[in-house]
């Protein structure tokens, strides 16, 4: 009957519930543990921006009465690029479910679902992550490399006058073995992401295989931005896209519909998110290279 609320309608709206806030509680966590703190909404026609600062502080020994020197500042943009919203679908057939049951064929394809969605939003960071211009040389080996990106991005935020109190390291994992190996350390994981609190001074060390070997990042924990886009906007409802959105993680949106053409049950999810740095060149890129 129309108008009628069915038994299943509270079944699909408990699925996209789960499924949004499933997501928020693993980017939370992840987001955590690099100390990211900042979400900023986009707001429609603007663009992410990096920008490079620098000011030639004049002599502030000024005689009485005399005219006060102007210091001059100055602030490059070095890279820029749009937020786009990203579009991704997932189908299972009647005959999945009736062939692997509902538990594999839905719950488990979902938690997949999810996890690379996570794995989206880190990888696109590390690529972005490794165009940092701050290249500090030397580095002979792994412990060297962290100290001298730690010590490299600490250096340049003091420069700006600004906090570098906390910083965050991500390693290649089989340099990070090969050194924790000797070293007796242990891990923590959570979600995925193999971490170490208080490595050497950083406040996390994350240990990941997107990381090139040889390579070692690290950029205070204030320099990362994230930055999304919501998708519950109310201009798609209008268009007759309604999402559902968790409010801690309000860049995923998701949505389910049946097809009966097909007989097959689609799942919709948009996602517009970036993980940005404010100072391109307060991100330290270092190489280790052998003695």
């Amino acid at each position: 009957m129309a108008g009628v609320t069915m038994t299943t309608d509270f079944t699909v709206e408990a699925r996209r519930n789960d499924f949004v806030t499933s997501f928020a509680q693993n980017w939370n966590a992840l987001r955590e543990i690099m100390g990211v703190t900042r979400p900023i909404k986009k707001q429609p026609g603007t663009v992410l921006k990096s920008y490079k600062a620098s000011l030639v502080l004049e002599d502030g020994n000024v005689p009485e009465g005399t005219e006060i020197p102007l210091s001059k500042a100055k602030v490059e943009e070095v890279a820029h690029a749009d937020l786009t919203i990203r579009k991704y679908g997932k189908a299972i057939t009647i005959e999945d479910v009736d062939k692997y049951g509902e538990e594999v064929a839905i719950e488990m394809t979902d938690e997949a679902f999810r996890n690379e969605l996570l794995g989206e939003i880190m990888g696109e960071f590390y690529d972005f992550a490794l165009t940092g211009t701050l290249n500090p040389d030397g580095a002979t080996d792994f412990k060297m490399g962290v100290a001298l990106a730690i010590g490299a991005v600490k250096d340049k935020f003091k420069k700006m006058r600004k906090d570098a109190s906390r910083v965050v390291v991500w390693v290649n994992t089989l340099d990070a073995y090969t050194y924790l190996g000797a070293a007796d350390l242990s891990t923590q994981t959570a979600f995925g992401m193999e971490y170490v609190k208080g490595f050497m001074g950083a406040e996390t060390l994350i240990l990941s295989s997107e990381i090139p070997a040889g390579k070692i990042l690290a950029t205070p924990v204030n320099n990362i931005v994230d930055y999304y886009a919501d998708p519950s906007n109310s201009a798609f409802a209008r268009m007759g896209l309604r999402y559902t959105v968790d409010s801690d993680a309000p860049m995923l949106g998701f949505a389910i519909e049946g097809d009966y053409s097909t007989a097959t049950g689609k799942n919709w999810a948009i996602m517009g998110h970036k993980l940005w740095a404010e100072y391109l060149d307060a991100i330290a890129v270092v190489t280790v290279s052998a003695a």
